[in-house]
Protein backbone atom coordinates (compact mmCIF):
# COMPACT_ATOMS: atom_id res chain seq x y z
CA UNK A 1 0.00 0.00 0.00
CA UNK A 2 1.35 3.41 -0.92
CA UNK A 3 1.96 5.71 2.00
CA UNK A 4 1.99 8.83 -0.17
CA UNK A 5 -0.31 11.54 1.12
CA UNK A 6 -0.73 9.85 4.52
CA UNK A 7 0.01 11.55 7.79
CA UNK A 8 2.62 9.87 10.09
CA UNK A 9 1.12 8.02 13.05
CA UNK A 10 3.09 7.53 16.22
CA UNK A 11 2.29 4.79 18.76
CA UNK A 12 3.73 4.33 22.20
CA UNK A 13 4.35 0.63 23.07
CA UNK A 14 4.48 -0.35 26.71
CA UNK A 15 6.09 -3.74 27.48
CA UNK A 16 4.92 -5.17 30.74
CA UNK A 17 7.21 -7.32 32.83
CA UNK A 18 4.99 -10.38 32.31
CA UNK A 19 5.67 -10.38 28.57
CA UNK A 20 9.14 -11.33 27.57
CA UNK A 21 10.85 -12.47 24.38
CA UNK A 22 7.85 -11.59 22.14
CA UNK A 23 8.86 -11.62 18.47
CA UNK A 24 8.04 -8.53 16.36
CA UNK A 25 6.58 -9.55 12.97
CA UNK A 26 8.59 -8.58 9.88
CA UNK A 27 7.47 -5.16 8.41
CA UNK A 28 7.11 -6.41 4.80
CA UNK A 29 5.69 -9.88 5.53
CA UNK A 30 2.32 -11.09 6.65
CA UNK A 31 3.67 -14.51 7.55
CA UNK A 32 3.34 -15.70 11.09
CA UNK A 33 6.51 -15.35 13.15
CA UNK A 34 8.10 -18.57 14.39
CA UNK A 35 6.91 -19.54 17.85
CA UNK A 36 9.09 -18.61 20.75
CA UNK A 37 9.13 -19.98 24.20
CA UNK A 38 7.68 -17.62 26.69
CA UNK A 39 6.53 -17.41 30.21
CA UNK A 40 3.40 -19.24 31.20
CA UNK A 41 1.98 -15.87 32.23
CA UNK A 42 2.12 -14.50 28.62
CA UNK A 43 -1.13 -13.03 27.33
CA UNK A 44 -2.53 -15.16 24.54
CA UNK A 45 -3.41 -13.64 21.17
CA UNK A 46 -7.10 -13.52 20.40
CA UNK A 47 -6.47 -13.91 16.67
CA UNK A 48 -4.53 -16.36 14.61
CA UNK A 49 -3.57 -13.61 12.13
CA UNK A 50 -0.51 -11.49 12.65
CA UNK A 51 -1.26 -7.78 13.15
CA UNK A 52 1.26 -5.56 11.31
CA UNK A 53 2.30 -2.35 13.04
CA UNK A 54 1.78 0.56 10.60
CA UNK A 55 3.34 3.98 10.96
CA UNK A 56 0.82 5.70 8.60
CA UNK A 57 -2.85 6.48 9.02
CA UNK A 58 -5.24 4.60 6.79
CA UNK A 59 -7.71 7.53 6.77
CA UNK A 60 -7.17 10.02 3.91
CA UNK A 61 -9.20 12.90 5.37
CA UNK A 62 -6.99 15.80 6.47
CA UNK A 63 -7.96 18.21 9.16
CA UNK A 64 -8.03 21.90 8.05
CA UNK A 65 -4.89 23.82 8.80
CA UNK A 66 -5.52 27.17 10.44
CA UNK A 67 -2.83 29.80 9.92
CA UNK A 68 -2.22 33.00 11.84
CA UNK A 69 -3.08 34.99 8.70
CA UNK A 70 -6.31 33.02 8.24
CA UNK A 71 -7.31 33.68 11.83
CA UNK A 72 -6.60 37.39 11.29
CA UNK A 73 -8.92 37.51 8.28
CA UNK A 74 -11.71 35.73 10.15
CA UNK A 75 -11.41 38.17 13.04
CA UNK A 76 -11.26 41.13 10.63
CA UNK A 77 -14.54 40.07 9.04
CA UNK A 78 -16.14 39.87 12.48
CA UNK A 79 -15.00 43.41 13.28
CA UNK A 80 -15.57 45.03 9.88
CA UNK A 81 -18.72 46.87 11.00
CA UNK A 82 -17.40 48.01 14.35
CA UNK A 83 -17.24 51.78 14.65
CA UNK A 84 -16.54 54.25 17.43
CA UNK A 85 -18.21 57.61 17.02
CA UNK A 86 -17.15 58.95 20.42
CA UNK A 87 -13.63 60.32 20.38
CA UNK A 88 -11.24 57.89 22.00
CA UNK A 89 -7.91 58.61 23.67
CA UNK A 90 -4.88 58.03 21.50
CA UNK A 91 -2.66 55.28 22.90
CA UNK A 92 0.76 54.59 21.30
CA UNK A 93 1.02 51.23 19.56
CA UNK A 94 4.11 49.62 18.07
CA UNK A 95 4.16 46.10 16.67
CA UNK A 96 6.18 44.56 13.85
CA UNK A 97 3.19 42.63 12.44
CA UNK A 98 0.22 44.28 14.16
CA UNK A 99 -2.97 42.28 14.64
CA UNK A 100 -6.01 42.68 16.87
CA UNK A 101 -4.59 40.35 19.51
CA UNK A 102 -1.57 42.59 19.97
CA UNK A 103 -3.67 45.55 21.12
CA UNK A 104 -4.90 46.35 24.59
CA UNK A 105 -8.46 47.45 25.21
CA UNK A 106 -7.52 51.13 25.13
CA UNK A 107 -5.56 50.67 21.92
CA UNK A 108 -8.51 48.87 20.33
CA UNK A 109 -10.84 51.72 21.26
CA UNK A 110 -8.52 54.21 19.60
CA UNK A 111 -8.01 52.03 16.53
CA UNK A 112 -11.69 51.62 15.76
CA UNK A 113 -12.37 55.31 16.41
CA UNK A 114 -9.48 56.26 14.10
CA UNK A 115 -10.64 53.78 11.41
CA UNK A 116 -14.17 55.17 11.58
CA UNK A 117 -12.78 58.67 11.00
CA UNK A 118 -10.53 57.50 8.16
CA UNK A 119 -13.47 55.90 6.37
CA UNK A 120 -15.11 59.33 6.42
CA UNK A 121 -12.02 61.05 5.03
CA UNK A 122 -10.58 62.42 8.28
CA UNK A 123 -7.00 61.30 8.84
CA UNK A 124 -5.95 61.96 12.42
CA UNK A 125 -2.40 61.68 13.65
CA UNK A 126 -1.68 58.10 14.68
CA UNK A 127 1.06 55.47 14.98
CA UNK A 128 2.40 53.50 12.01
CA UNK A 129 1.23 50.16 13.45
CA UNK A 130 -2.41 51.30 13.39
CA UNK A 131 -1.99 52.26 9.73
CA UNK A 132 -0.48 48.90 8.81
CA UNK A 133 -3.30 47.07 10.62
CA UNK A 134 -5.87 48.88 8.50
CA UNK A 135 -3.83 48.20 5.35
CA UNK A 136 -3.78 44.47 6.21
CA UNK A 137 -7.57 44.52 6.42
CA UNK A 138 -7.88 46.11 2.99
CA UNK A 139 -5.43 43.85 1.13
CA UNK A 140 -7.21 40.81 2.60
CA UNK A 141 -10.53 41.97 1.17
CA UNK A 142 -12.05 43.40 4.36
CA UNK A 143 -13.62 46.87 4.42
CA UNK A 144 -14.74 47.28 0.80
CA UNK A 145 -17.33 45.86 -1.60
CA UNK A 146 -15.73 46.72 -4.95
CA UNK A 147 -11.98 46.39 -5.64
CA UNK A 148 -11.90 49.96 -6.95
CA UNK A 149 -13.03 51.17 -3.51
CA UNK A 150 -10.32 49.12 -1.81
CA UNK A 151 -7.75 50.59 -4.20
CA UNK A 152 -9.01 54.10 -3.44
CA UNK A 153 -8.76 53.59 0.33
CA UNK A 154 -5.22 52.24 0.07
CA UNK A 155 -4.15 55.22 -2.05
CA UNK A 156 -5.75 57.66 0.37
CA UNK A 157 -3.94 56.13 3.34
CA UNK A 158 -0.66 56.31 1.47
CA UNK A 159 -1.19 59.92 0.46
CA UNK A 160 -2.32 61.02 3.93
CA UNK A 161 0.57 59.53 5.94
CA UNK A 162 3.56 59.16 3.59
CA UNK A 163 5.08 62.51 4.58
CA UNK A 164 5.03 61.47 8.23
CA UNK A 165 6.14 57.85 7.70
CA UNK A 166 8.65 57.35 4.88
CA UNK A 167 8.47 53.56 5.34
CA UNK A 168 5.06 53.59 3.68
CA UNK A 169 6.74 54.24 0.31
CA UNK A 170 8.79 51.09 0.83
CA UNK A 171 5.76 48.83 1.29
CA UNK A 172 2.55 50.40 0.05
CA UNK A 173 3.71 50.94 -3.53
CA UNK A 174 4.28 47.23 -4.06
CA UNK A 175 1.17 46.19 -2.16
CA UNK A 176 -1.06 48.56 -4.16
CA UNK A 177 0.46 47.22 -7.38
CA UNK A 178 -0.23 43.65 -6.19
CA UNK A 179 -3.80 44.68 -5.34
CA UNK A 180 -4.31 45.98 -8.89
CA UNK A 181 -2.91 42.76 -10.37
CA UNK A 182 -5.04 40.29 -8.40
CA UNK A 183 -8.20 42.33 -9.05
CA UNK A 184 -7.27 43.15 -12.68
CA UNK A 185 -7.62 46.92 -12.22
CA UNK A 186 -6.58 49.14 -15.12
CA UNK A 187 -4.93 51.89 -13.09
CA UNK A 188 -1.83 54.03 -13.73
CA UNK A 189 1.35 52.86 -12.01
CA UNK A 190 3.33 56.07 -12.56
CA UNK A 191 2.88 57.31 -8.98
CA UNK A 192 4.06 53.96 -7.61
CA UNK A 193 7.11 54.02 -9.88
CA UNK A 194 7.94 57.59 -8.89
CA UNK A 195 7.65 56.95 -5.15
CA UNK A 196 9.04 53.41 -4.97
CA UNK A 197 12.38 53.44 -6.72
CA UNK A 198 13.10 49.84 -5.85
CA UNK A 199 10.01 48.70 -7.78
CA UNK A 200 10.71 50.61 -10.96
CA UNK A 201 11.75 47.61 -13.13
CA UNK A 202 8.67 45.63 -14.17
CA UNK A 203 6.22 48.31 -13.07
CA UNK A 204 7.92 50.94 -15.24
CA UNK A 205 7.74 48.62 -18.23
CA UNK A 206 4.03 47.97 -17.61
CA UNK A 207 3.29 51.69 -17.32
CA UNK A 208 5.27 52.48 -20.47
CA UNK A 209 3.28 49.86 -22.36
CA UNK A 210 -0.03 51.24 -21.11
CA UNK A 211 0.75 54.87 -21.96
CA UNK A 212 2.46 54.36 -25.32
CA UNK A 213 -0.33 52.01 -26.40
CA UNK A 214 -3.36 54.12 -25.54
CA UNK A 215 -2.63 57.16 -23.35
CA UNK A 216 0.61 59.00 -24.29
CA UNK A 217 -0.66 62.14 -22.56
CA UNK A 218 -0.39 60.25 -19.24
CA UNK A 219 3.33 59.58 -19.56
CA UNK A 220 5.26 60.64 -16.48
CA UNK A 221 8.84 61.79 -16.07
CA UNK A 222 9.71 58.99 -13.61
CA UNK A 223 8.55 56.27 -16.00
CA UNK A 224 10.29 57.80 -19.01
CA UNK A 225 13.66 57.85 -17.27
CA UNK A 226 13.65 54.06 -17.68
CA UNK A 227 13.74 54.66 -21.46
CA UNK A 228 16.64 57.11 -21.55
CA UNK A 229 20.36 56.38 -21.71
CA UNK A 230 20.95 59.97 -20.64
CA UNK A 231 20.94 60.31 -16.84
CA UNK A 232 19.42 63.75 -16.52
CA UNK A 233 19.57 63.58 -12.72
CA UNK A 234 23.30 64.29 -12.99
CA UNK A 235 22.81 67.38 -15.14
CA UNK A 236 23.74 70.65 -13.44
CA UNK A 237 20.78 72.27 -15.17
CA UNK A 238 18.41 69.65 -13.76
CA UNK A 239 19.94 69.77 -10.29
CA UNK A 240 19.53 73.55 -10.32
CA UNK A 241 16.76 75.69 -11.76
CA UNK A 242 15.67 73.32 -14.52
CA UNK A 243 14.27 70.41 -12.49
CA UNK A 244 10.66 71.56 -12.38
CA UNK A 245 10.55 72.55 -16.06
CA UNK A 246 12.22 69.31 -17.21
CA UNK A 247 9.83 67.08 -15.27
CA UNK A 248 6.86 69.05 -16.59
CA UNK A 249 7.73 69.39 -20.28
CA UNK A 250 9.71 66.25 -21.20
CA UNK A 251 6.63 63.95 -20.95
CA UNK A 252 4.62 66.48 -22.98
CA UNK A 253 7.30 66.59 -25.68
CA UNK A 254 7.31 62.77 -25.95
CA UNK A 255 3.51 62.79 -26.30
CA UNK A 256 3.77 65.55 -28.93
CA UNK A 257 6.29 63.58 -30.99
CA UNK A 258 4.14 60.46 -30.70
CA UNK A 259 1.22 62.40 -32.20
CA UNK A 260 3.48 63.88 -34.89
CA UNK A 261 4.83 60.46 -35.90
CA UNK A 262 1.29 59.03 -35.99
CA UNK A 263 0.20 61.76 -38.39
CA UNK A 264 3.25 61.56 -40.60
CA UNK A 265 3.71 57.80 -40.80
CA UNK A 266 0.33 56.41 -39.78
CA UNK A 267 1.90 54.53 -36.85
CA UNK A 268 2.70 55.60 -33.33
CA UNK A 269 6.09 55.19 -31.69
CA UNK A 270 5.25 51.78 -30.29
CA UNK A 271 4.15 50.53 -33.69
CA UNK A 272 7.17 51.99 -35.46
CA UNK A 273 9.60 50.43 -32.99
CA UNK A 274 7.88 47.20 -31.88
CA UNK A 275 9.40 45.58 -28.79
CA UNK A 276 9.97 41.89 -28.22
CA UNK A 277 7.04 39.65 -27.20
CA UNK A 278 6.01 39.74 -23.53
CA UNK A 279 7.62 37.48 -20.97
CA UNK A 280 5.80 36.04 -17.97
CA UNK A 281 7.17 37.32 -14.69
CA UNK A 282 6.24 35.72 -11.37
CA UNK A 283 5.34 38.33 -8.80
CA UNK A 284 5.06 37.30 -5.16
CA UNK A 285 2.05 38.93 -3.55
CA UNK A 286 2.00 41.27 -0.56
CA UNK A 287 5.49 40.52 0.69
CA UNK A 288 6.10 41.24 4.40
CA UNK A 289 2.38 41.78 5.02
CA UNK A 290 -0.09 39.82 7.13
CA UNK A 291 -1.73 38.20 4.10
CA UNK A 292 -3.78 35.02 3.81
CA UNK A 293 -2.49 33.20 0.71
CA UNK A 294 -5.72 31.20 0.45
CA UNK A 295 -7.40 34.36 -0.90
CA UNK A 296 -5.43 35.14 -4.06
CA UNK A 297 -2.55 32.69 -4.01
CA UNK A 298 1.13 32.95 -3.28
CA UNK A 299 2.06 34.71 -6.53
CA UNK A 300 0.75 35.88 -9.91
CA UNK A 301 2.20 35.67 -13.41
CA UNK A 302 2.38 39.10 -15.06
CA UNK A 303 3.12 39.47 -18.80
CA UNK A 304 5.79 42.15 -19.14
CA UNK A 305 6.85 43.72 -22.44
CA UNK A 306 10.45 44.97 -22.26
CA UNK A 307 9.85 48.26 -24.05
CA UNK A 308 13.01 49.75 -22.60
CA UNK A 309 15.02 47.11 -24.47
CA UNK A 310 13.90 48.45 -27.88
CA UNK A 311 17.15 50.03 -29.08
CA UNK A 312 15.74 52.44 -31.73
CA UNK A 313 12.94 53.66 -29.48
CA UNK A 314 15.35 54.06 -26.59
CA UNK A 315 17.69 56.05 -28.82
CA UNK A 316 14.89 58.42 -29.89
CA UNK A 317 13.68 58.98 -26.32
CA UNK A 318 17.25 59.71 -25.22
CA UNK A 319 17.70 62.31 -27.95
CA UNK A 320 14.36 63.94 -27.12
CA UNK A 321 15.43 64.18 -23.46
CA UNK A 322 18.58 66.02 -24.49
CA UNK A 323 16.81 68.18 -27.09
CA UNK A 324 14.16 69.28 -24.60
CA UNK A 325 16.79 70.12 -22.01
CA UNK A 326 18.65 72.27 -24.55
CA UNK A 327 15.46 74.18 -25.46
CA UNK A 328 14.66 74.72 -21.78
CA UNK A 329 18.18 75.95 -21.13
CA UNK A 330 17.71 78.53 -23.87
CA UNK A 331 14.30 79.67 -22.66
CA UNK A 332 15.46 79.94 -19.06
CA UNK A 333 18.63 81.79 -19.99
CA UNK A 334 20.94 79.03 -18.81
CA UNK A 335 24.45 79.13 -20.27
CA UNK A 336 25.87 76.10 -22.04
CA UNK A 337 24.28 73.57 -24.39
CA UNK A 338 24.41 69.79 -24.77
CA UNK A 339 26.29 68.66 -27.87
CA UNK A 340 25.70 65.95 -30.46
CA UNK A 341 21.88 65.90 -30.61
CA UNK A 342 20.70 64.46 -33.91
CA UNK A 343 16.96 64.97 -34.40
CA UNK A 344 14.97 65.59 -37.57
CA UNK A 345 14.54 69.28 -38.33
CA UNK A 346 10.75 68.91 -38.33
CA UNK A 347 10.79 67.42 -34.85
CA UNK A 348 13.20 70.05 -33.55
CA UNK A 349 11.08 72.86 -34.99
CA UNK A 350 7.90 71.38 -33.54
CA UNK A 351 9.43 71.05 -30.07
CA UNK A 352 10.80 74.61 -30.26
CA UNK A 353 7.46 76.12 -31.22
CA UNK A 354 5.63 74.13 -28.56
CA UNK A 355 7.96 75.14 -25.72
CA UNK A 356 8.04 78.79 -26.81
CA UNK A 357 4.27 78.98 -26.74
CA UNK A 358 4.07 77.22 -23.38
CA UNK A 359 6.55 79.66 -21.86
CA UNK A 360 4.76 82.61 -23.45
CA UNK A 361 1.48 81.41 -21.99
CA UNK A 362 3.10 80.95 -18.58
CA UNK A 363 4.49 84.48 -18.61
CA UNK A 364 1.06 85.85 -19.51
CA UNK A 365 -0.53 83.99 -16.61
CA UNK A 366 2.10 85.31 -14.20
CA UNK A 367 1.72 88.88 -15.48
CA UNK A 368 -2.08 88.78 -15.38
CA UNK A 369 -4.55 89.38 -18.22
CA UNK A 370 -3.22 91.31 -21.18
CA UNK A 371 -5.01 94.63 -21.80
CA UNK A 372 -5.59 95.15 -25.52
CA UNK A 373 -7.02 98.51 -26.62
CA UNK A 374 -9.63 98.27 -29.36
CA UNK A 375 -9.12 101.44 -31.39
CA UNK A 376 -12.63 101.31 -32.87
CA UNK A 377 -14.25 101.01 -29.45
CA UNK A 378 -12.05 103.82 -28.16
CA UNK A 379 -13.19 106.13 -30.98
CA UNK A 380 -16.85 105.27 -30.34
CA UNK A 381 -16.36 105.98 -26.65
CA UNK A 382 -14.88 109.38 -27.43
CA UNK A 383 -17.81 110.22 -29.72
CA UNK A 384 -20.32 109.19 -27.06
CA UNK A 385 -18.49 111.34 -24.53
CA UNK A 386 -18.79 114.36 -26.81
CA UNK A 387 -22.54 113.79 -27.16
CA UNK A 388 -23.00 113.53 -23.40
CA UNK A 389 -20.91 116.67 -22.90
CA UNK A 390 -23.10 118.56 -25.40
CA UNK A 391 -26.30 117.49 -23.67
CA UNK A 392 -25.02 118.58 -20.29
CA UNK A 393 -23.79 121.98 -21.51
CA UNK A 394 -26.31 124.82 -21.59
CA UNK A 395 -25.65 128.18 -23.31
CA UNK A 396 -25.48 131.28 -21.11
CA UNK A 397 -28.40 132.89 -22.97
CA UNK A 398 -30.63 129.99 -21.90
CA UNK A 399 -29.87 130.49 -18.25
CA UNK A 400 -32.43 132.48 -16.42
CA UNK A 401 -31.04 134.79 -13.79
CA UNK A 402 -32.09 134.27 -10.23
CA UNK A 403 -33.94 137.63 -10.14
CA UNK A 404 -35.93 136.94 -13.27
CA UNK A 405 -36.70 133.47 -12.04
CA UNK A 406 -37.95 134.93 -8.74
CA UNK A 407 -40.15 137.37 -10.58
CA UNK A 408 -41.64 134.68 -12.71
CA UNK A 409 -42.27 132.58 -9.65
CA UNK A 410 -43.88 135.52 -7.86
CA UNK A 411 -46.16 136.37 -10.77
CA UNK A 412 -47.16 132.83 -11.18
CA UNK A 413 -47.97 132.44 -7.53
CA UNK A 414 -50.19 135.54 -7.58
CA UNK A 415 -52.18 134.53 -10.63
CA UNK A 416 -55.25 132.31 -10.39
CA UNK A 417 -54.72 128.71 -11.10
CA UNK A 418 -57.19 128.83 -14.00
CA UNK A 419 -55.09 131.52 -15.72
CA UNK A 420 -51.94 129.38 -15.82
CA UNK A 421 -51.17 127.55 -19.07
CA UNK A 422 -49.92 124.07 -18.66
CA UNK A 423 -46.86 123.11 -20.67
CA UNK A 424 -46.75 119.52 -21.96
CA UNK A 425 -44.17 117.29 -20.27
CA UNK A 426 -41.14 116.27 -22.29
CA UNK A 427 -41.40 112.75 -23.64
CA UNK A 428 -39.07 110.22 -22.16
CA UNK A 429 -36.36 109.11 -24.62
CA UNK A 430 -36.99 105.85 -26.41
CA UNK A 431 -33.97 103.55 -26.65
CA UNK A 432 -33.89 101.37 -29.72
CA UNK A 433 -32.21 97.98 -29.32
CA UNK A 434 -28.89 97.78 -31.07
CA UNK A 435 -28.86 95.16 -33.78
CA UNK A 436 -26.06 92.66 -34.00
CA UNK A 437 -23.17 93.56 -36.20
CA UNK A 438 -24.03 93.05 -39.83
CA UNK A 439 -21.01 91.88 -41.80
CA UNK A 440 -22.30 93.76 -44.82
CA UNK A 441 -22.12 97.03 -42.89
CA UNK A 442 -18.69 96.34 -41.47
CA UNK A 443 -16.11 99.00 -42.39
CA UNK A 444 -13.95 98.18 -45.37
CA UNK A 445 -10.80 98.27 -43.27
CA UNK A 446 -12.09 95.55 -40.93
CA UNK A 447 -12.98 93.34 -43.87
CA UNK A 448 -9.47 93.72 -45.19
CA UNK A 449 -8.01 92.70 -41.82
CA UNK A 450 -10.22 89.61 -41.70
CA UNK A 451 -9.35 88.74 -45.27
CA UNK A 452 -5.69 88.97 -44.36
CA UNK A 453 -6.26 86.85 -41.26
CA UNK A 454 -8.21 84.25 -43.24
CA UNK A 455 -5.50 84.06 -45.88
CA UNK A 456 -2.88 83.46 -43.18
CA UNK A 457 -4.76 80.47 -41.73
CA UNK A 458 -3.68 76.98 -42.68
CA UNK A 459 -6.42 74.49 -43.72
CA UNK A 460 -6.13 72.78 -40.32
CA UNK A 461 -6.40 76.09 -38.43
CA UNK A 462 -9.37 77.15 -40.57
CA UNK A 463 -11.15 73.86 -39.95
CA UNK A 464 -10.46 74.09 -36.20
CA UNK A 465 -11.79 77.65 -36.02
CA UNK A 466 -15.03 76.78 -37.80
CA UNK A 467 -15.42 73.63 -35.73
CA UNK A 468 -15.14 75.58 -32.49
CA UNK A 469 -18.52 77.19 -33.19
CA UNK A 470 -20.35 73.89 -32.82
CA UNK A 471 -21.52 72.37 -29.53
CA UNK A 472 -18.82 69.68 -29.53
CA UNK A 473 -16.19 72.01 -30.89
CA UNK A 474 -13.51 71.34 -28.30
CA UNK A 475 -13.82 67.57 -28.64
CA UNK A 476 -13.62 67.83 -32.43
CA UNK A 477 -10.52 70.02 -32.18
CA UNK A 478 -8.87 67.39 -30.00
CA UNK A 479 -9.58 64.80 -32.69
CA UNK A 480 -8.27 67.10 -35.44
CA UNK A 481 -5.10 67.79 -33.45
CA UNK A 482 -4.49 64.10 -32.80
CA UNK A 483 -4.98 63.24 -36.47
CA UNK A 484 -2.63 66.05 -37.49
CA UNK A 485 0.13 65.18 -35.05
CA UNK A 486 -0.20 68.23 -32.82
CA UNK A 487 -1.92 69.24 -29.58
CA UNK A 488 -5.19 71.22 -29.15
CA UNK A 489 -3.48 73.88 -27.02
CA UNK A 490 -0.75 74.36 -29.61
CA UNK A 491 -3.31 74.67 -32.40
CA UNK A 492 -5.33 77.29 -30.51
CA UNK A 493 -2.17 79.23 -29.65
CA UNK A 494 -1.21 79.34 -33.33
CA UNK A 495 -4.64 80.72 -34.26
CA UNK A 496 -4.46 83.36 -31.53
CA UNK A 497 -0.98 84.37 -32.62
CA UNK A 498 -2.22 85.01 -36.16
CA UNK A 499 -5.21 86.91 -34.73
CA UNK A 500 -2.91 89.15 -32.70
CA UNK A 501 -0.78 89.87 -35.79
CA UNK A 502 -3.72 90.64 -38.09
CA UNK A 503 -6.64 91.66 -35.87
CA UNK A 504 -4.82 93.03 -32.84
CA UNK A 505 -6.74 90.85 -30.39
CA UNK A 506 -7.10 87.27 -29.19
CA UNK A 507 -9.73 85.42 -31.20
CA UNK A 508 -10.18 82.39 -28.91
CA UNK A 509 -10.78 83.10 -25.23
CA UNK A 510 -10.22 79.95 -23.21
CA UNK A 511 -12.16 77.32 -25.14
CA UNK A 512 -14.59 79.60 -26.99
CA UNK A 513 -14.47 82.20 -29.74
CA UNK A 514 -14.66 85.73 -28.31
CA UNK A 515 -18.27 86.92 -28.60
CA UNK A 516 -17.47 90.11 -30.52
CA UNK A 517 -15.76 88.14 -33.28
CA UNK A 518 -18.49 85.55 -33.91
CA UNK A 519 -20.29 87.63 -36.63
CA UNK A 520 -17.04 87.95 -38.56
CA UNK A 521 -16.63 84.21 -39.00
CA UNK A 522 -18.65 84.46 -42.23
CA UNK A 523 -15.41 85.53 -43.90
CA UNK A 524 -13.80 82.19 -43.09
CA UNK A 525 -14.58 79.48 -45.60
CA UNK A 526 -13.56 75.83 -45.55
Amino acid sequence: MSNEGKQPHFTELVWESVEQNVAIPPRNSAEEAPPQKSSTNRIKSTSDDTVQLKLWDIETTQEPVTTTEGQFVLRAKELVQRSETVAALFVPFKSYWPTYGHMTGAQSNWYFYWRTEVRQGRFHKTDLSYIFLHVYELINGVGWEEPTDGYRQLCQLWEAYRDKYKRLDQYLGGWIADFSFVHKLDVPLSVIVARSRGLAGDLAELELMRCLSSAPEQLSFAVLTAMSDYDISKSKFYMGEGKEAAELYIPQVIALIDAYVTRKHGSNLLEMFPPAPPVLRERFLFRSAVYDISLYGYSVLVPVVRISKSVPLRSLITRLFRLTENKLRELLGYRGRLKGINVDDDMSSLVTRFLQREFHKLKQEEAGPVVVIDQGKLERLQTDSEIVRTLLTVNDKDIISETDESAVSSTASDAPITDLEEEPHDKEPVFEPVAETDPASTPAGAVTEWEQFTAALSPLQREALLTLKSDNGLMTIQQLAAESGTMPELLIDEINELAMDNLGDLLIDGEEIAEEFVPMLVYIKR
